[in-house]
């Protein structure tokens, strides 16, 4: 038979599943419910199964470090504490563990931010077989704050809900659709939010993010998917969520740009990437010039803010090229005059890079009697082996925009891979299609160890407490 566990009033503890592995904490058999300290604390997820993300700091003496958590709401109870006062709090299940002994209990939240204790246990907490000595203390293993080092938490951080918006305009595309069905299936929360529809409050102390006549709420990430038309608003609305400290897939300065294809251009030639030789000029005057920097006809004329091949035009003569820019300046369009790259007949490499790495290469085929090899004109797309040339230099690419997730399109030319572009919102679909891999699945496996745990800032609220 075992011996019945020691307990004195006070004892450190392990709460592994909301990924607090120290804590110290009051026994108070006088109360009957226990108390974790929480603030920032969130509902979400379906009504059949709600959850609730909160933030604690477990150490009183180091509050600029901040635990997310996140954990299934059994209960929403009213509790009465000790002064009287009534607080209707959440009540989580998780697992409590004091030194080899582990057990379920039920916690209420409440921020304990003002108490010596980040932890009560209450007398349903205790199991029937412990002892406790009112007048001894640490009767279990002591354990420390410094487990709480950044490389330790990830070690023992576990695999808590995420809450997750996606930035769309159009809900109803693979991508997008694909993002939800593939967040939820981990178990995440991914709600698409329709970015033109956001506003925001700008200020110094509570920058803050609004939609449909209410705040938005903290997300462990952002997912955006911004369309050219709106760009500058579309950045806006993300560089906002990275004012508030939201961890975004994509940084605004890097859909930027990527998205202006003069900026792209300068940023890759600043990395001495290779790509096709480039000319861009404001005077109609030096229409001959540019085209004397590019070479020979044929050359590519290229809006800069083109997108999916639209607004991209092969010129195979000087005359036609001449006309083209003509008509463009007309237009008063911005565009680049672009070298040709005959060799490629016609195909391109579309590698998905995230976190660093290439996740899937395919190569694009353009239909016949088309020079542009998208797919939304009517291109084909298989896989394909890369080299370890063509490799580096994608990863080079989106990492010379600090992008999470790129499609970085290049060119198989005789003097090696030149960078066509860099799509700050790739599609999914042609690229999971033809290669046969989950890259959904693996870009949320970049998000959840980039945010498991997640720093938080520091909380500006301060309500006392006296359970």
């Amino acid at each position: 038979m075992s011996e019945p566990l020691r307990l004195g009033w006070e004892e450190w503890l392990s709460l592994p599943d909301l990924g607090l592995p120290a804590l110290k904490a009051k026994v108070d058999t006088g109360a009957r419910t226990s108390a974790l300290h929480a603030f920032e604390i969130e509902p979400f997820g379906p009504a059949s199964a709600p959850r609730v993300r909160f933030l604690m700091y477990p150490d009183p003496a180091r509050p600029e470090m901040a635990i997310a958590c996140s954990a299934p709401v059994v209960d929403r109870r009213e509790v009465t504490s000790s002064n009287g006062e009534a607080e209707l709090r959440y009540v989580i299940q998780t697992t409590l563990q004091i030194s080899d002994r582990t057990w379920p209990i039920e916690l209420t939240l409440t921020d304990r931010g003002a108490m010596a204790y980040r932890m009560l246990i209450g007398r349903q907490a205790i199991p029937e077989d412990a002892v406790v000595t009112p007048q001894e203390s640490f009767c279990q293993p002591k354990l420390d704050y410094d487990v709480y080092t950044s490389a330790k938490v990830k070690e023992i951080a576990p695999d808590r809900a995420l809450r997750i918006a996606v930035l769309s305009r159009e809900p109803d595309t693979y991508s997008t659709r694909r993002l939800v069905a593939e967040g939820e299936k981990r178990g995440h929360t991914v709600e698409v939010i329709d970015t033109t529809r956001c506003y925001m409050t700008l200020n110094a102390m509570a920058p803050d993010i609004h939609y449909d006549g209410k705040r938005l709420p903290r997300y462990d990430a952002v997912i955006p998917r911004i369309g050219a038309s709106i760009t500058p608003y579309g950045t806006a609305i993300v560089r906002q969520f990275e004012t508030i400290g939201t961890y975004v897939l994509n940084s605004s300065a890097g859909i930027t740009s990527s998205r202006d294809k003069l900026h792209a251009h300068q940023v890759l030639a600043r990395q001495k990437i290779g790509m096709p030789v480039t000319a861009f000029a404001s005077s109609p005057k030096d229409t001959a010039n540019l085209m004397n920097i590019v070479g020979t006809t044929p050359l590519i004329v290229k809006l800069l803010e083109s997108s999916q091949g639209k607004g991209v035009v092969l010129a195979e003569t000087k005359k036609a090229a001449e006309s083209v820019i003509s008509a463009f300046r007309g237009l008063k369009a911005n565009f680049l005059v672009q070298q040709f790259v005959k060799e490629a007949n016609g195909e391109d490499i579309r590698c998905i890079v995230m976190g660093g790495r290439v996740e899937a290469a395919i190569k694009r085929t353009a239909a016949a009697g088309e020079f542009r090899s998208n797919l939304h004109m009517g291109g084909s797309a298989s896989a394909v082996k890369i080299t370890k040339t063509e490799r580096d230099t994608a990863i080079r690419a989106a990492k010379a925009f600090g992008l999470g997730l790129a499609g970085v399109d290049l060119l198989r030319s005789d003097d090696g891979p030149k960078v066509l572009e860099v799509n700050s919102s790739p599609g999914l679909e042609g690229a999971e299609t033809a290669s046969g891999k989950n890259i959904t699945g693996a870009l949320y496996e970049m998000i959840e160890k980039r945010v498991r745990p997640a720093p938080a800032r520091r909380s500006t609220r301060l309500k006392k407490s006296s359970v």
